[in-house]
């Protein structure tokens, strides 16, 4: 089989050797049920310690404040959700955006059409950054009781200014949950940053199915669903030990792999560069912005972005167009059509990079995009 080039870790990254070495220890030695207090169990409820201390120490926060979830898709719902789980009217006001992660609009859209708020969608700009005057003339008119944003952009790579954003909700009276997942171990962490933030472990090279949203004391979270005690009976159900020893090995990477991440920029360019030269009409989406050292998004005239991800794919490169999240649907990206409206959006691919992306990886892909085009005429 040829070998093929995955460019789409913003999707997912693959496990590190030593988190599938770490899982495979764990599943034979530490496979109690951690809320048992017997040996088995206590020898399982050390490896979820283990990963609850770790991503504390990533977040410059307190063990305690870290509740274990099924991903960032769910730490985003239980943030939002406990906001406006005491809402019976529309008093209260939610402010989000529409580049966010689909595991926010869709819930901030749930929660307005359930009467418990409304929601202000905060302009953006077609840098793909949310516009602060914005959001603050939303928070001088009152009422608002929770500010949702992103750290990093899931398409784009644009990096939000979630630190300026918080200290206004923070002035105004509101609180600020920040969607990290896309942040831990690609940029400089920024720590202990608004209300809560959500973490997805198989953004940073570990297991798939576990997450943690990760609160401040004040931040009051509600349980979405009924169940046992475990983590504080705020999320009932056995946490998986296997699991949280893949956590632990993960963050401790994640932590020590910013440098790495910093020096793809330059591969993430090069792509850029080659592509722009060879067709002028080629934008890149969000690049006058900030950005994440990792991510491009391009908008190709006279493709459409899900039939040049099929022809890369036949090629042996992983791309996409767009949120794994929205994958299969035929609409295109929320998240760029309100930035540079659809017909752009339309067009776009998204190339995620990483830390093993080599230099051969960047030249091949650059060679099939030129083929591509030669063949398109």
């Amino acid at each position: 089989m040829a070998r093929r080039i995955y460019l789409d870790w913003n999707a997912t990254t693959p496990p590190l050797p030593e988190v599938i070495e770490a899982m495979r220890r764990a599943a034979e030695l530490s496979w109690g049920n951690p809320a048992s207090i017997h040996s088995h169990g206590r020898q399982a409820r050390a490896l979820v310690e283990d990963a609850r201390a770790a991503i504390a120490k990533m977040c410059g926060g307190d063990p305690r404040d870290v509740l274990f979830t099924s991903g960032g898709t769910e730490a985003n719902n239980l943030a939002l959700q406990s906001a406006f789980a005491d809402q019976v009217d529309k008093k209260s006001v939610l402010v989000t955006s529409r580049i966010e992660h689909p595991s926010v609009t869709k819930t901030a859209e749930m929660i307005e059409k359930s009467g418990r708020a409304t929601v202000h969608w905060a302009r953006v700009t077609s840098a793909g950054v949310v516009d602060l005057d914005d959001i603050e003339e939303a928070l001088k008119s009152g009422g608002v009781k929770l500010v949702t944003m992103q750290e990093v952009n899931h398409e784009t790579g644009a990096v939000q200014p979630v630190t300026e954003v918080s200290d206004l909700a923070q002035k105004y009276g509101a609180r600020m949950h920040v969607d990290s997942v896309q942040a831990f171990g690609r940029i400089e962490a920024r720590r202990r940053l608004g209300d809560s933030r959500a973490f997805a472990a198989h953004k940073i090279r570990g297991p798939k199915g576990v997450g943690a949203l990760i609160t401040s004391p004040c931040f009051r979270v509600e349980a979405m669903f009924g169940g046992g005690g475990q983590e504080k009976g705020l999320r009932p159900g056995t946490v998986d030990p296997v699991a949280a020893a893949g956590v632990a090995c993960a963050v401790a990477h994640a932590i020590e792999s910013v440098s790495a991440y910093a020096a793809v920029a330059a591969k993430r360019d090069r792509i850029e560069r080659a592509l722009c030269e060879r067709n002028n009409a080629i934008v890149v989406n969000g690049g006058e912005s900030v950005r994440a050292p990792h991510i491009t998004n391009l908008s190709i005239p006279g493709w459409v972005g899900a039939e040049l991800v099929a022809a890369l794919d036949l090629e042996g490169i992983s791309v996409s167009s767009g949120s794994a999240c929205s994958a299969g649907t035929i609409e295109p990206s929320p998240a760029i059509t309100a930035m540079v409206g659809a017909d752009r959006a339309a067009s776009s691919i998204r190339i995620s990079l990483g830390e093993e992306t080599t230099d051969d990886d960047v030249e091949e892909t650059i060679r099939v995009f030129e083929k591509l085009f030669s063949r398109a005429g």
